[in-house]
């Protein structure tokens, strides 16, 4: 019998120990996890995250066919820049890196001999940590693989094999900085909107106020602060444009109320529900 590849998760917490528990029997691969904390690798032992927990990164990488770094996005920039001639020739090193250009740029350091494919899994909680990790966490979400000019189409088609194995409901292949700028807009600017909004001196007045768009608009705003600190500031020119654009917006809104004018406020509302009613089409 062949000898099973090895695929090493390096950071169990939500999304490293999600990964792992979904990727678990995928082809001939033996699912391998580690994590700074002896507290998260007892746990992911004890609770099946893996086929295997290691101690060390360093008692694995060696051997590691694949492997995925599950960490914040400046510890991932550092562990590349670490390990750099400690992985396997012919390895493929993928993240899962809410922000791709940083990332992408660290992963520069990396010799010839190793494959660098930036990943993310669009997908989530407000919840962190191993305990909270979930096999079906992305059932139905977006995985976005943003390549370098030189990754191998072997290693791209095993990222949208393993994709499709961990349930994802399709496989968007971008680069670097449309990654950037649209997450910019999708994710970080969302966030931000929640964050704002539970800045109002009123929020606690809600209380038993609250409706479904109240709780859906607010629901991330309950944040990992250090994660989305680095994502925030590691994508700020983006972020801020997306940020100037929503302030002229509510801007125009603001106005149109102000004015009573009822017959311009009839055209923006009806313009924005059709283009939203149309996205919802696509």
């Amino acid at each position: 019998m062949a000898e099973k590849k090895t695929a090493l998760v390096v950071g169990l917490g939500l999304i490293g120990g999600s990964v792992a528990m979904a990727l678990r029997g995928f082809e001939d691969y033996r699912v391998v996890g580690t994590d700074c904390s002896a507290q998260t690798r007892s746990y992911a032992a004890a609770h099946g995250v893996c086929d295997e927990v290691a101690e060390r990164v360093e008692d694995v990488l060696g051997q590691a066919d694949v492997v995925l770094f599950a960490m914040r996005p400046h510890g991932i920039a550092q562990q590349i820049e670490a390990f750099r001639d400690s992985f396997k020739p012919g390895a493929l090193v993928t993240d899962v890196g809410g922000i791709k250009g940083a990332i992408m740029e660290a992963a520069q350091c990396l010799p010839d001999t190793v494959d660098f494919i930036g990943c993310h899994p669009m997908a989530g909680k407000e919840t962190s940590g191993v305990e909270n990790a979930e096999k079906e966490l992305f059932h139905n979400a977006h995985f976005i693989l943003t390549p370098r000019p030189r990754s191998t189409q072997e290693h791209v088609d095993l990222l949208q094999r393993m994709g499709k194995y961990m349930g994802f409901r399709d496989v968007v292949i971008t680069t670097p900085e449309e990654h950037d700028a649209i997450i910019a807009y999708t994710s970080q600017l969302m966030h931000i909107i929640a964050v704002a909004t539970c800045d109002d001196e009123d929020l606690f007045r809600c209380k038993g106020f609250e409706g479904g768009s109240f709780r859906g608009c607010t629901r991330v705003a309950a944040l990992d602060v250090p994660l989305w600190t680095e994502l925030f500031t590691m994508n700020a020119p983006a972020l801020c444009r997306c940020i100037r654009t929503l302030e002229d917006n509510l801007r125009a809104y603001r106005e149109v109320l102000e004015r009573g004018d009822r017959e311009q406020l009839v055209e923006k509302l009806t313009a924005s529900a059709r283009r939203k009613r149309k996205m919802n089409l696509e």
